[in-house]
């Protein structure tokens, strides 16, 4: 215990040089693959490159990982961005029931909690399901001062299965995160908290109302656009009519925003500024575009 307590100290005096503020990104990879696994092709090297490439372009301090592959594939996608000059201390990787994809987390700062969940079941229709992607509930000490539970969650898609009704299993997965989120609120309504991830559902769907929640217990979606969408909305007095979307559907030629960043009550009061990635070339990385959040590391 001592050892890791002399670890965690090293940890934040290496990061004690950084900025007032830390900034946190969300991020669904596509099937970021080394190698084929069953119907999901591997992901060609431009298409990863492209991943790399605008991760270090945001220079996220804290990175939640959406579809990653193996574990070898986490481990990869943290070499290529090390090699950009990212250099991430901690690691988190979940596997859980869904064999191919699987969620992850990178950060510049140590993790110093993890409840994160891999075996969560559900009754529908009278059937037994899983959850899954599992859940990641990890505690991150930004500072001496500052410390956050992050929530990285990846619902269950839209697409149709033989077994059960796709959007009711999203929503009963959204009624379990809620819970997990409601119990450590329940201890501290100040505590600070983002739930992080693809959600696979608009805003006005009930996975998303149950997942935001009420009063005093209620997480705020940042609902971020993109840059400079914020100033162009205020001149022609418009703001509703920023560009949020966050992933591409391309047999029905949708664009969609179902990649979310919803902060606490407490956390939100050290928002800074949030965006949607925007580039030209962002189809070349994967189907999502990255979710951005910066704060500032101190209680407010």
């Amino acid at each position: 215990m001592i050892f890791r307590f002399l670890g965690v100290c090293s940890l934040l005096a290496l990061c004690s040089g950084a900025a007032e503020t830390f900034t946190v990104a969300t991020y669904n990879v596509e099937n970021y693959f080394l190698s084929a696994f069953a119907k999901r092709k591997a992901k060609t090297e431009a298409s990863r490159a492209k991943v790399v490439e605008i991760i270090a372009s945001i220079k996220p301090d804290i990175l939640a990982l959406q579809e990653m592959g193996r574990k070898e594939a986490l481990q990869e996608l943290r070499q290529r961005l090390s090699n950009k000059g990212l250099n991430y201390s901690q690691t988190i990787f979940l596997e859980a029931a869904d064999p191919a994809i699987h969620l992850g987390v990178l950060s510049r700062f140590p993790i110093v909690g993890n409840h994160s969940t891999t075996n969560v079941t559900y009754l529908l229709d009278g059937k037994r399901l899983q959850v899954r992607r599992g859940f990641v509930e990890i505690e991150i000490q930004v500072s001496a001062d500052y410390k956050f539970t992050l929530f990285n969650g990846h619902l269950k898609s839209m697409r149709q299965v033989a077994h059960a009704d796709q959007a009711e299993m999203r929503l009963e997965e959204a009624r379990i995160l809620r819970r997990l989120i409601e119990k450590r609120l329940e201890v501290n309504p100040n505590e600070n908290i983002l739930l992080m991830g693809d959600l696979n559902d608009a805003s006005s769907r009930d996975p998303i109302k149950v997942l935001t929640g009420k009063g005093s217990a209620k997480l705020i979606d940042l609902r971020p656009s993109e840059k400079n969408d914020d100033r162009l909305g205020k001149k022609d007095g418009h703001l509703s009519r920023r560009v949020t979307w966050t992933h591409f559907y391309k047999t029905d030629d949708q664009f969609s925003r179902l990649d979310y960043i919803m902060a606490s009550r407490g956390m939100v009061r050290e928002l800074d500024s949030s965006y949607v990635y925007a580039t030209t070339e962002w189809g070349e990385a994967s189907d999502h575009r990255p979710v951005v959040a910066r704060f500032v590391a101190k209680e407010r």
